[in-house]
């Protein structure tokens, strides 16, 4: 029996507001994110709220009468007339909206939209993953008159409203803007109900699953299904199945505690510089993934000093990223969900909160950079995990996957860059204080910086 699809209430609902208020028809709103991340949902919820009426066109399962209204677009009496027809959907002037779901599957209507926004009669919304979006307008006039947003997976704001609980994040935002600890046992259930979201993650299919089923291995299966479909599309782009390679070696990659993710390992030294340098941006265009680049000189230009050549890979949705690090399970038993929830799973889960935090930071708005440079010894790095630029100072921050609270790698950081440091942050798994100028902060507070 097919499950009930909940809504769930998105952050990003707000910026659509905005942009419907401030930009009055003037532009149209380009949705972009990887798949299965609910981008076609909250469009339709929007759509059903804020206009009187709405048309949606899944370039997915379209109608040819469409797509034959959409060749003839010039005359827009006669395809806004046929469309209505099609759709059985009454448009009524600036009250209506007009949505392009998946819209990188029919370029024409993409390239249409310069002119629908120039006419004014209706609003319009289109949908798309930005790699498919790219491969697919080399041909079109892209269209200025866009106002774009990127759509991430939940935040854990988000997650926290879908168990219906709105209390939380507050409480730890006036936390955090107090200085105010939390004490050990609230710390304790609080890092429990944070490791169930690093477990279901914020894709709204896998927390769906969970509300509905309560299993944590029917979670993974629907979880498993994502990573199958990301893998597929990676193989569209890329025949030689690289890219797929790639993703689904990223858990292994940050187990290695290495300074940066090592191609080679993974696909050896085949095919050019550049080829490779693209099949990485098609990547990080994706969306499945993060990207945390070395920035050779931490000042506050970080952009300025980006290392495209060294760099670390994260999965933009930590749910995904469990499931692939125990990929060699057929469906991930529950006992190891029930292990990792109550933190008694054996392995070195470092590697995993790292990737929660750079999903979280990555969600709250951030870029994300990281630098490492020789110890005295130079037999070892040091390595700041995150750096943030905040104004003209930069927060470096460490993430330690337990309470251990030592901070070298962020002391000699802040020694050797003094001039450039304006707060400090280890990110681990105890109470929330301070160390000295270091600000100890438990990991689900990570969006709050």
């Amino acid at each position: 029996m097919a499950q009930k699809k909940i809504v769930f209430r998105r952050k990003l609902y707000d910026k659509m507001l905005e942009w419907k208020h401030t930009k009055n028809g003037e532009t149209a709103l380009l949705i972009k994110g990887a798949r299965r991340i609910g981008k076609s949902t909250i469009v339709e919820e929007f759509a059903k709220n804020e206009y009187e009426t709405y048309i949606l066109i899944d370039f997915s399962d379209v109608p040819a009468a469409v797509l034959e209204a959409i060749d003839n677009i010039a005359d827009k009496n006669n395809f806004f007339f046929q469309l209505q027809f099609i759709y059985g959907v009454k448009l009524h002037e600036r009250k209506s909206v007009i949505i392009f779901d998946e819209v990188q599957l029919c370029p024409k209507a993409r390239q249409a939209i310069k002119h629908l926004v120039k006419d004014g009669r209706y609003d319009y919304i289109e949908t798309g993953s930005l790699l498919s979006i790219k491969k697919n307008t080399k041909d079109i006039v892209i269209p200025s008159e866009e106002t774009r947003i990127t759509m991430f997976p939940m935040d854990y704001e988000e997650f926290r409203w879908a168990l219906g609980d709105k209390v939380t994040i507050p409480m730890l935002r006036e936390a955090f803007e107090t200085h105010r600890s939390l004490g050990d046992a609230v710390t304790r259930q609080l890092l429990r109900d944070f490791r169930l979201y690093m477990l279901v993650g914020g894709m709204p299919q896998a927390i769906n699953t969970y509300l509905v089923t309560n299993n944590l291995s029917d979670v993974d299966a629907i979880k498993r299904e994502i990573i199958e479909l990301y893998v597929d599309d990676f193989r569209k782009i890329d025949p030689s199945g690289r890219a797929g390679r790639l993703f689904k070696a990223i858990p292994s990659e940050l187990a290695k505690n290495t300074s940066r993710y090592q191609t080679t390992s993974i696909i050896g030294q085949k095919g050019k510089a550049e080829d490779m340098e693209r099949l990485l941006e098609d990547m990080e265009d994706s969306l499945t993934v993060n990207f945390s680049y070395h920035a050779n000189s931490p000042s506050v230009g970080l952009s300025l000093h980006k290392d495209i050549n060294a760099y670390k890979m994260f999965v933009s949705d930590t749910g995904l990223f469990i499931t692939l690090a125990f990929w060699d399970k057929s469906v991930v038993e529950n006992e190891i969900y029930h292990k990792l929830l109550s933190d008694k799973l054996a392995a070195d889960l470092g590697y995993v909160y790292e990737n929660v935090v750079a999903q979280m930071l990555k969600s709250s708005g951030n870029e994300l950079y990281y630098h490492t440079w020789p110890t005295e010894s130079g037999k070892h790095n040091y390595e700041v995990d995150f750096l943030l630029s905040r104004g003209n100072k930069l927060w470096p921050i460490e993430v330690k996957s337990s309470g251990y609270s030592n901070h070298k790698s962020l002391d000699e950081f802040c020694k050797k860059y003094s001039e450039w440091v304006s707060s400090r942050f280890l990110i681990y798994t105890k109470d929330f204080r301070k160390d000295g100028d270091t600000t100890l902060l438990p990991v689900f507070m990570t969006a709050l910086l």
